[in-house]
């Protein structure tokens, strides 16, 4: 059986200070890249919320590359951005390959995206996403069970953007938002129906945090993410321009739990406002899959 077939493979606790927390992502660093069926059966296998796929853009060499090309595949679906199985690649190049840069380039459908060492924390930087206000439909509120639960009062405002499919839903009190009980074969078909792959709620905390957020995407087979770095792009400007603070502090109050530390930097012209978001990382588990049988299927 030829070494090719087998593949290191890492589990890593991203947006996490210690193990079991923040959200799991897969990480294969690879030197050659694999076909799509591959990737997605290796995510199928690893049933966590995204498992990531990097390789070095150039022939430096995995230890010296300060680019790599990064594709990220929940079980279900290849998805174009993803935060924090970028924050677990960039942990398992920084510790386990000992790659020497300070800060990984990563190239992907949705753009570039930096991450840096800063201490015990990784820096991720992305592209802010602006969002515009829209209207909370009918349909969306049905699939989040407001009414049953008897939370429709406490919405406050609605703000989406249509290109990063990302739907933001401000509410009065933290203890709504983690009273929200979804429907998530009823969300599915709305996100399917709207466009949207993240449907996000949030709002304003008085005590550690800034914001506390929630967020669902089971059209991408995640009925609740444990820590969105995607949600945070839209988050961020939001209660930047809400607070007006540029350095903010965020809790996603997922089952598990995830703490960001945020800095919105403005771009004076508004074309390129950026997101900084800083959190640890803990690997849990590294081991090789094989992966001859798919690739004798293709």
């Amino acid at each position: 059986m030829s070494k090719d077939n087998y593949i290191p493979i890492f589990q890593v606790d991203a947006f996490a200070d210690s193990s079991f927390k923040g959200n799991p992502a897969a990480v294969c660093v690879i030197d050659k890249p694999l076909d799509d069926i591959t990737m997605q059966n290796i995510a199928m296998e690893m049933n966590l919320t995204e498992t990531a796929f990097a390789i070095p853009a150039h022939k430096s060499g995995i230890l010296n590359a300060d680019r790599f090309a990064i594709r990220w595949f929940t079980p279900t679906c290849e998805t174009s951005l993803c935060g924090h199985a970028t924050l677990a690649a960039a942990k398992v190049l920084f510790e386990i390959f000992e790659n020497k840069s300070e800060t990984l380039v990563f190239h992907s459908q949705r753009g570039e995206i930096f991450v840096t060492r800063r201490g015990q924390f990784l820096q991720l930087d992305f592209l802010a996403v602006r969002p515009e206000p829209t209207q909370l439909s009918e349909y969306m509120a049905d699939a989040l069970r407001l009414d049953i639960d008897g939370l429709r009062s406490d919405f406050m405002d609605a703000s989406h953007d249509s290109q990063a499919k990302l739907i933001l839903l401000r509410f009065k009190d933290v203890s709504t938002i983690k009273a929200v009980t979804p429907d998530f074969f009823e969300l599915f078909h709305v996100q399917q129906a709207l466009g949207y792959e993240e449907t996000i709620i949030t709002a304003r905390d008085y005590g550690d945090y800034d914001f506390i957020s929630r967020s669902f995407a089971p059209i991408l087979g995640i009925d609740e993410d444990p820590v969105s770095g995607e949600a945070h792009t839209i988050l961020a400007p939001y209660w930047s321009a809400l607070l007006n603070k540029k350095n903010l502090v965020a809790y996603q109050a997922s089952k598990r739990g995830g703490e960001i530390l945020i800095e919105v930097r403005e771009d004076p012209k508004r074309y390129r406002d950026r997101v900084i978001l800083s959190g640890k990382a803990v690997i849990v588990m590294e081991g090789i899959i094989n992966i001859e049988s798919n690739l004798n299927e293709s």
